[in-house]
């Protein structure tokens, strides 16, 4: 059962990371018919701690005893964590909670204190992009998957950056307590309730400028034609670039194919056209270029196993059609 979650911190926390696990564990939503959880803020190195904000800190009567009785640990990002060692008796005591069956959930860069405490060996994991090559190196028994939102690997569950934690909280939150709880958390917090992890970030690779200022014209242009139908010839001769040298360089800086980028940014514009307005299915298949209702419903349902209807009312309330 998810009923007792603990954020433990470490000096350099990233308060955004941070506010994303308080956001969604940490807030009473009973008033709403939501569940509340058992929340706490734990300390891994005294009971204040600086963030990597000038001027903000963040204090708790909390030790890391508090973890022997969470059902759900997460860990935050923070400054330096790639680099920097961790406490042992904070490493020890993750092992045990992974030992005893309770779920470790890290954001960012978090990952770098899971990894430390072995619990990334032989498992699949996600990271922010920036920092898949280090954390490979670091650890060469985790499987990195360097463009992915989040990686479910119970009881270990990774993710990447910052809104990418938001996902991988509330995929914990529907696999436990079931979609209309998640959907309704996020309709709170006014975000997608879901996006499956396996949706690549978008990935900046350090390849030579000129072609990465080509490759990002074309990108620009696509997110603002997605209502056109266009080939791979077409966008190659807008980069100025061979057909299989424009999809080659394309693969390496996005992380997929020009057919499903741009599939991806349709269905992400239907979920905003969505959320945001009251428009017709006919009209968000024209503007985000499915063409039909029909077609909008097969790849948004592929996409995210839901109906264009059933997500819109998910997120906006029943009246909404």
């Amino acid at each position: 059962m998810l009923q007792n979650v603990a954020a433990v911190l470490l000096d350099g926390v990233h308060p955004f990371e941070l506010g994303v696990v308080c956001e969604v564990f940490g807030v009473d939503r009973s008033d709403n018919g939501l569940p509340v959880y058992d929340f706490a803020v734990v300390s891994a190195e005294g009971p204040a701690l600086a963030t990597h904000v000038g001027g903000l800190s963040v204090s708790t009567p909390y030790g890391l005893d508090r973890l022997e009785e969470a059902d759900l640990i997460a860990v935050p990002a923070g400054s330096d964590f790639v680099r920097r060692e961790y406490p042992p008796r904070l490493l020890e005591a993750l092992v045990r909670a992974v030992e005893r069956g309770t779920r470790v959930l890290s954001v960012c860069s978090g990952v770098f204190v899971l990894g430390a405490a072995g619990l990334l060996d032989g498992r699949r994991c996600a990271v922010h992009w920036h920092h898949a090559r280090e954390l490979a190196r670091q650890y060469p028994r985790a499987v990195v998957e360097p463009d992915v939102l989040y990686v479910d690997e119970d009881p270990v569950i990774t993710s990447a950056g910052t809104a990418a934690g938001i996902d991988a909280c509330l995929h914990l939150v529907r696999k436990e307590q079931g979609p209309e709880v998640a959907n309704r958390i996020a309709r709170r917090m006014v975000v997608p309730p879901h996006r499956d992890g396996g949706q690549a970030q978008y990935i900046e690779r350090p390849l030579p400028r000129a072609a990465c200022d080509t490759v990002g014209e074309v990108l620009a242009w696509m997110e603002q034609h997605l209502d056109q139908e266009v080939t791979v010839e077409q966008l190659a001769a807008r980069a100025h670039m061979a057909p299989r040298t424009f999809a080659r360089r394309f693969q390496q800086e996005t992380g997929t194919t020009p057919y499903r980028w741009i599939l991806r940014q349709r269905v992400l514009l239907a979920q905003h056209l969505l959320e945001a307005t009251d428009e017709t299915m006919d009209t968000i298949a024209w503007r985000t270029g499915f063409g039909t209702a029909a077609a909008l419903r097969h790849q948004f349902t592929r996409a995210l196993g839901t109906t264009p209807n059933a997500y819109r009312r998910a997120f906006r309330g029943p009246q909404a059609a």
